[in-house]
Formats: structure tokens, C-alpha cells, sequence
């Protein structure tokens, strides 16, 4: 606790297996360079992102990577109070691997998790995997109109660093 009886909150490490597949919140497993890679040359809501503008969304994240045995084969993120509100993020599966359930195990071990049980609210953007997300009650903004958001997709493109 600190002075004002606040606290930082410290999350368990969760790890899950089926078969051969393990989902991990453990930072020390994710391959940080490769999920960087994908998600900077294959996406278009992270197109160029800098390797460490990447490395603090980590570090300040509460991360799910998906393995098979070693190798890193998806990821999710979620930025969240872990009171009110939470904002699923990055969620990927490498194309060789789908189809094989793992996005909605993936999914499923998130919507789980101990410290995002009660929450009031959770967000996404998404325009590929509307199907996934409304199995896990996610739905469309019934009052787009009262949403605001500041936008610069283009953020990245200015920053000179290489990927």
C-alpha cells in the first residue's frame, strides 16, 4: 500500500495446456521480436509500430501469448483498470495454425481471467473477426453516437525508426 492506501496490482502468472498448446500470461515467454514482427508487416492497426513503442503497450499490458511447445503461434493483449473496463487489443493467431479452435480457447482463457471477472465494460476494434468476438457476447456500439475517439493512424509513419 502506499501512502494514500492505494495499491499496485501484482497478476498471478496463468499458464493453460490442451495437447500440445499452452496459453501463458508468463512476459519472460512471449517472443517479443516476433510478435512485433507480425504485428508491424501484417496488420493494419499496428502497421510500422516501432519495436519500443511495442515493448512499453507490453509492458504495460497484461499479455496473452499462445505456444505450440516453445513457439510462439498467437497472442492477445488487454489494457485494463481490472475494476471498470477493459480493452482487448492485438489478438492474432499465426495463419498456419487457425482453424483449429485456438482463437476461441484463446479468447475464452481471457474472458476468464481471475482479474477481469465484474468488469462494467470491455472494448474492441475489430473489421476481420466480428464472428469470433460476438461468441463471447461482444456486439455492435448500440450508440455509436456518443463515442468519441482521437485517431492518428499514421502515427508511426514519422518516427524513423526501422523495423
Amino acid at each position: 500500500m502506499n501512502r494514500k492506501g492505494l495499491k499496485n496490482l501484482e497478476l498471478e502468472i496463468i499458464e493453460r495446456h490442451k495437447g500440445e498448446f499452452t496459453i501463458s500470461t508468463d512476459l519472460n515467454k512471449l517472443d517479443i521480436v516476433n510478435i512485433h514482427k507480425f504485428l508491424a508487416n501484417n496488420t493494419d492497426w499496428s502497421a510500422n509500430i516501432p519495436l519500443d513503442t511495442f515493448k512499453i503497450s507490453i509492458e504495460n499490458s497484461l499479455n496473452f501469448g499462445l505456444y505450440l511447445e516453445n513457439k510462439q503461434i498467437g497472442f492477445a493483449r488487454i489494457i485494463s483498470d481490472y475494476a471498470t473496463i477493459a480493452y482487448l487489443g492485438d489478438v492474432f493467431i499465426l495463419e498456419e495454425y487457425r482453424g483449429k479452435g485456438l482463437s476461441k480457447w484463446l479468447m475464452s482463457e481471457i474472458i476468464a481471467h481471475p482479474n477481469l471477472q465484474g468488469l462494467r465494460r470491455w472494448i474492441l476494434l475489430t473489421d476481420t473477426a466480428e464472428w469470433l468476438y460476438k461468441k463471447f457476447g461482444f456486439t455492435a456500439l448500440p450508440k455509436p453516437e456518443v463515442y468519441m475517439e482521437k485517431h492518428n493512424p499514421n502515427v508511426y509513419n514519422h518516427l524513423g525508426e526501422s523495423i
